[in-house]
C-alpha cells in the first residue's frame, strides 16, 4: 500500500486519492489532481445523470474526457443503476492508475480507462453507435477548446455537461480572452456569475449551431470557483435565435436581457454597459429539476442539494438576471429586508418573484428597479 495515497468515501464510492489533495489548501496537480472541495459539484452530477438516465431508452454510456483520478466517473459507475459503460480518460497515467485501483476496490465491472488527449478521445467516440449518452468536460480553466469535439461525441438526445473555472476571464478582468474563448464579453456586476454561465452556454450554442445541433439547458450549478452547465444535445438545427445581450445601468441598477444593444438607460438616462452576446433563454428545465428533486432521496449526497434544487425549481420560469438584498438596501440607504419579506412584498404587488440558487441573498423578479425601490420603501 502506497503511504502517499489515502482512501476516502464520497457518496457511497471508495476513492483512492493523493494524501496532499486532502491536506494541502490548494490540491497539487502532481502526482494526480483531486479537489475534495468539489464534492458538492460531483453530487449534483450524480443527481443530474441519474435523473437524465431515468427511463432512458438507449445504452447508458458515460464519457469523461478529463477524468483526473476518476472521482466523478467512479461514482457514476458505482452509484447510478444500470450504467452500461463508463470510460475515464486522462493524459496522466498516474491518475489513471489510481482510477483503476479505485475501480477494483469498488468491484466495478462497467468501468474502464483511456489514456488519450481529450479531443482525440472524443473523436474516437464521435461516430454513430459509438457516442456517449452523457459526455463530461471538466478542465482546469476554460472548456472552450473541447466543446466542438465534446458535442460531436454526444449522441442525439444525450447530455453534455461542461465546467469552467477561468473566473477572472468570465468576470470581466480580461475581455479579449473572454471574446476569444466565449465569443462575448462579461461586465463586473453583483450578478457576474449568471453572466458567466450565460456566456458559457452561449459559446456552446454557437459551436453547436455551426454543426446543425440544438442545445437545451437542463440545469446549471454554481459552487465556489466552478460554473457547470448541463445541456441536452439534439441532432437538428435550432429554429430560433436564443442569443442576445444583458444590459446594465450602474447609475440606477436597471438590468435586462435584450436582442439589440442600447446605449442609454430608459429610466435614468445613464450610460449602459453591455454583456454578450450570450444565451438569454432559460437555464433551468423545470420538469428536469423536479425529477432531480425526486431523485435526491435515492442517492447519498449532501443535504445542501435539496435546498439548492428547491431554489432552482422556484426560479426556473423567471427571466434572466437577479438582484441582491444588499444592492437594493445600498440604493435605498436602509438596512436590507429579509429575503422572504422582499419576495412577499413583490408578490403582493402583483409581480413574479423567487429566490435564486446563484446567490444566497439574491432574488429574481419581473419587477424593474424603479418599482422595486418604491415597493421596498413602503
Amino acid at each position: 500500500m502506497n503511504s502517499n495515497i489515502t482512501e476516502i468515501i464520497e457518496g457511497t464510492t471508495k476513492i483512492r486519492v493523493p494524501n496532499d489533495s486532502i491536506s494541502e489548501k490548494v490540491p497539487p496537480k502532481e502526482p494526480a489532481f483531486f479537489n475534495p472541495k468539489a464534492s458538492l459539484n460531483r453530487d449534483f452530477s450524480i443527481i443530474a445523470y441519474s435523473s437524465f438516465w431515468k427511463n432512458f431508452q438507449y445504452p447508458k454510456i458515460f464519457l469523461d474526457g478529463l477524468s483526473g483520478i476518476g472521482a466523478r466517473s467512479l461514482r457514476v459507475a458505482n452509484e447510478i443503476d444500470g450504467v452500461d459503460e463508463v470510460i475515464a480518460n486522462d493524459v496522466n497515467p498516474k491518475a489513471l492508475d489510481l482510477a483503476k485501483e479505485s475501480s477494483e476496490i469498488n468491484s466495478l465491472k462497467n468501468f474502464e480507462t483511456s489514456e488519450n488527449e481529450t479531443c482525440r478521445f472524443f473523436s474516437l467516440h464521435s461516430r454513430k453507435n459509438n457516442r456517449g449518452s452523457i459526455v463530461d468536460i471538466d478542465p482546469f480553466g476554460s472548456p472552450s477548446k473541447y466543446i466542438d469535439c465534446g458535442v460531436r461525441a454526444t449522441m442525439h438526445g444525450g447530455l453534455l455537461s461542461v465546467t469552467a473555472t477561468d473566473l477572472q476571464v468570465l468576470h470581466g478582468l480580461f475581455n479579449n480572452a473572454a471574446k476569444r474563448r466565449y465569443y462575448g464579453i462579461p461586465i463586473k456586476t453583483k450578478f457576474s456569475n449568471e453572466i458567466a454561465i450565460r456566456l458559457i452556454i452561449g459559446c456552446i450554442y454557437l459551436i453547436s449551431s455551426r454543426l446543425d445541433i440544438t442545445i437545451q439547458p437542463k440545469f446549471v450549478d454554481n459552487d465556489m470557483h466552478y460554473y457547470r452547465v448541463y445541456l441536452k444535445i439534439l441532432n437538428k438545427p435550432d429554429q430560433e435565435d436564443r442569443m442576445g445581450f444583458i444590459i446594465y445601468c450602474r447609475q440606477c441598477g436597471m438590468r435586462k436581457p435584450v436582442k439589440n444593444v442600447v446605449t442609454v438607460c430608459e429610466f435614468c438616462k445613464g450610460e449602459i454597459e453591455t454583456a454578450g452576446p450570450l444565451w438569454i433563454d432559460r437555464i433551468f428545465d423545470k420538469d428536469f429539476v423536479a425529477t432531480m428533486k425526486d431523485e435526491v432521496k435515492n442517492l447519498t449526497v449532501s443535504k445542501k442539494c435539496d435546498i439548492i434544487l428547491e431554489k432552482c425549481y422556484e426560479e426556473s420560469d423567471l427571466q434572466p438576471t437577479y438582484y441582491t438584498l444588499d444592492e437594493i438596501a445600498s440604493r435605498m440607504k436602509l438596512a436590507p429586508l429579509k429575503l422572504t419579506t422582499a419576495i412577499q412584498k413583490l408578490q403582493d404587488s402583483g409581480f413574479n418573484a423567487s429566490r435564486t440558487s446563484l446567490n444566497p441573498t439574491g432574488f429574481r423578479t419581473n419587477c424593474q428597479i424603479n418599482d422595486i425601490l418604491k415597493i421596498f420603501g413602503n
